[in-house]
């Protein structure tokens, strides 16, 4: 059985605790930065594990030249998307935030139905099969480029702009330059598609 002394010490200690969390729950409700990410703007740096990166037109690398197949056998290349912009998403089936942000990736590429904008994902691991089985789960609609069958999409994309985690997201411009970059789970469509009206409006 405790001591009194070493209960009240305790109870003592789960006050402080309990204090201390308060007010860093505080301080993270009155950060801009945590404001910006619930608003879904975009000015660089968020939160956490996630960032935007925006590149002027006048510091975009060479366009990306790729060739690859798709989960249905079908052949895309970088030519299919030249004039418009196109949103990458390099994602695999296992993936935790892959899965998390599927539904804000079909939802960003449904707002721009009718308009000169693309989506293709390039799975990094997984089979044909594996990744129709992800889109039809998750309900995503646009196609995916298979890395397995066609490795030389990853390095052709890695040779043009840093991909250091998965998921990762880039909006290409009309030329097929990379024109942003977001690192990280996507945590809101609204980001995403910010983007790629800016690089939409480069084009007009």
């Amino acid at each position: 059985m405790r001591s009194p002394q070493a209960i009240g010490a305790r109870r003592a200690a789960v006050a402080l605790l309990t204090a201390a969390l308060a007010l860093s729950l505080a301080a993270c409700a009155n950060d801009p930065l945590a404001e910006q990410y619930r608003a879904g703007e975009n000015k660089g740096y968020i939160a956490g594990d996630f960032r935007v990166v925006e590149i002027p037109a006048d510091q975009r690398t060479e366009p990306v030249v790729f060739e690859a197949t798709t989960e249905t056998g079908a052949t895309v290349e970088s030519d299919d998307y030249l004039g418009g912009v196109l949103v990458v998403n390099f994602w695999y089936a296992a993936c935790g935030p892959c899965r998390a942000e599927a539904g804000d990736l079909e939802k960003a590429y449904g707002a721009f139905e009718g308009e000169n904008v693309a989506f293709l994902g390039i799975n990094t691991i997984d089979s044909a099969e594996g990744a129709a089985a992800f889109a039809e789960t998750y309900g995503v609609t646009y196609p995916s480029a298979i890395a397995s069958e066609t490795p030389a999409i990853k390095l052709a994309f890695a040779e043009k702009t840093p991909i250091q985690a998965t998921p990762t997201t880039l909006v290409l411009d009309a030329g097929g330059r990379v024109a942003a970059r977001i690192i990280g789970q996507l945590p809101d469509a609204s980001i995403l598609t910010a983007l790629v009206r800016d690089a939409l409006a480069e084009s007009s």
